[in-house]
């Protein structure tokens, strides 16, 4: 099959596309063959050597959906023929026309949800879904997302605006529209952020979600009263230190399967603004990597 991903890890040098054999599913596991995959930060990142020991050649992609053309041992819930979308194990090998995905986090893809949409469910909107479950606001409540312009961003304040949320977003300048179009109040990042939180949020901010980590986090955190409602999915060990935490993730069947539900209704944009063949993939990546992107990116496979 070909496949697009990383022989050495480094600059983007390394990345190629590749001619490996199908993989088989193990236990817990189904083959999809790929309709469409997500192109994430996370890629380049492990590209760059930043997730460890990563057998290589890696096939890049961590989030995919497609048809499942076979299973494997003490998988319940899906068959052969089925449409669906997940995670692959290890973050590693989505971009491909076959992929491995965990049974565990799949869910069927509805009929109204597009593959490149589905695709790229399982990664920032699942992510922002894990967030707001874990702050579990009350409706009326206030929220800072920092780094609201992102995909883990803009999904956020897709699903903080239908669980009843009052949401302010520090963003870049040129992605205020964007925020403001979710119904949020934009902030730009940069001295004096915390004072034009406050004036955008006079009422207060009951919690922090952090997708930026840094400098970025430490000056949004003094707004918040109760540290123990700041999480991030950006900086652990900073948020431990400023008393909040990490997000912890479900990555479960349960959550995929409401987020579909949510875009099938059109209560969830996934913000899908570039779709890219496999033989792109290369630029796909460098989109991402140059942090600009409006939305999500993904690589149509067939």
């Amino acid at each position: 099959m070909r496949a697009y991903g990383v022989t050495a890890f480094g600059g983007p040098e390394n990345e190629a596309m590749l001619d490996l054999s199908v993989p088989e599913p193990g236990p817990g596991e189904l083959l999809v063959r790929v309709r469409a995959a997500g192109v994430n930060p996370g890629d380049w990142k492990l590209r760059d050597g930043g997730y460890g020991d990563v057998a290589l050649p890696a096939v890049l992609g961590r989030e995919v959906a497609g048809s499942v053309v076979a299973t494997g041992p003490g998988v319940d819930g899906f068959a052969v023929g089925d449409e669906v979308f997940g995670g692959t194990p290890g973050m590693v090998g989505g971009w491909a026309e076959f992929a491995l995905v965990t049974a565990s986090f799949a869910a069927h893809r509805p009929e109204r949800v597009a593959p490149a949409d589905a695709a790229t469910l399982p990664v920032a909107p699942a992510t922002a879904y894990d967030a707001l479950t874990g702050l579990d606001l009350a409706p009326g409540s206030t929220l800072l997302v920092n780094g609201a312009g992102g995909g883990v961003g803009v999904a956020t304040l897709q699903l903080a605006r239908a669980r009843g949320l009052v949401v302010v977003g520090t963003a870049s300048q040129g992605k205020h529209d964007l925020v403001a179009s979710y119904g949020a109040t934009p902030v730009v990042y940069g001295d004096g952020v915390a004072e034009r939180i406050r004036a955008a949020a006079p009422q207060g901010v009951d919690a922090v979600f952090d997708t930026v980590g840094g400098d970025a986090l430490r000056a949004v955190a003094e707004v918040l009263p109760d540290r123990s409602r700041l999480v991030t999915i950006a900086d652990r060990p900073l948020a431990a230190r400023l008393g909040g935490s990490g997000v912890q993730r479900d990555r479960s069947t349960a959550v995929l399967t409401t987020l579909a539900q949510l875009v099938a209704e059109g209560e969830l944009d996934p913000l899908v603004t570039e779709i890219r063949p496999l033989d792109e993939a290369g630029a796909a990546l460098a989109t991402v990597e140059a942090g600009h992107v409006r939305g999500k990116v993904a690589i149509e496979v067939a």
